[in-house]
């Protein structure tokens, strides 16, 4: 039995022109084993496609939005966000486990709910879009969850922000961020920033830039506190 498409296309955000691509992503290879007939493919190979598209927005979104990142900060960060676990549970935000046309050995064991599942056919929907709309409705769909998930994400959360809330449970205490030291030519300098709380040293940082650096001492400082 066909899924109702159009109910996931409410819950997708995005209308089809051609919704054999919506169907063909939602095509488990153990479907299309058992529907030769009449299941014109399974969804692997826009699977394939669809990571790749994944991985282009994430790395141009973090790109754009995380100048102070250094490069192995911003591989930590998209790995994170396009993992199986990140992937699966984006799916099950729109029940697509509910939509997806399994073979019987599947349904029975309970492919529906399996990550690895889900998550692949997350990535087949993601090229299902590309190439019925376009990158921008790509990009559209993908950032939905990417921008929720990264809030949850420690890794770019503001630590400076999160030490000041610490610091703020005791009134009267001040935080203060001192620049310690410069090194390195105009092109590429190394900044080294102390975290003063009441003029004691809790936290050191080293960056590209001022901010960075800040950011760095202020993890150190919450990692000190066990935080």
């Amino acid at each position: 039995m066909k899924p109702d498409i159009n109910e996931l296309q409410q819950k997708l955000g995005y209308e089809f022109k051609d919704e054999s691509l919506l169907l063909r992503a939602l095509s488990h290879s153990s479907y299309f084993n058992e529907n030769h007939g009449t299941c014109e493919g399974s969804n692997e190979r826009l699977e394939f496609l669809g990571d790749s598209v994944l991985g282009f927005i994430t790395a141009e979104n973090f790109f754009k939005n995380y100048t102070d990142f250094p490069e192995g900060d911003l591989t930590k960060l998209r790995a994170a966000m396009v993992c199986e676990k990140s992937l699966a549970s984006f799916a099950r935000e729109i029940q697509l486990g509910k939509y997806l046309m399994l073979g019987k050995g599947e349904v029975v064991t309970g492919g529906r709910e399996r990550p690895s599942i889900q998550a692949d056919a997350f990535e087949a929907v993601i090229a299902a879009i590309y190439l019925d709309g376009g990158m921008d409705e790509a990009r559209k769909f993908v950032l939905k969850y990417i921008d929720e998930a990264i809030k949850k994400h420690r890794s770019v959360k503001d630590y400076k922000t999160m030490l000041q809330e610490v610091v703020q449970r005791n009134p009267g205490e001040i935080v203060e961020y001192v620049l310690a030291g410069e090194s390195g030519p105009d092109h590429d300098k190394r900044f080294e920033v102390e975290v003063h709380l009441n003029s004691n040293v809790i936290g050191r940082g080293v960056g590209k830039s001022k901010k960075r650096a800040e950011q760095e001492a202020a993890r150190e400082a919450l990692e000190l506190m066990g935080l």
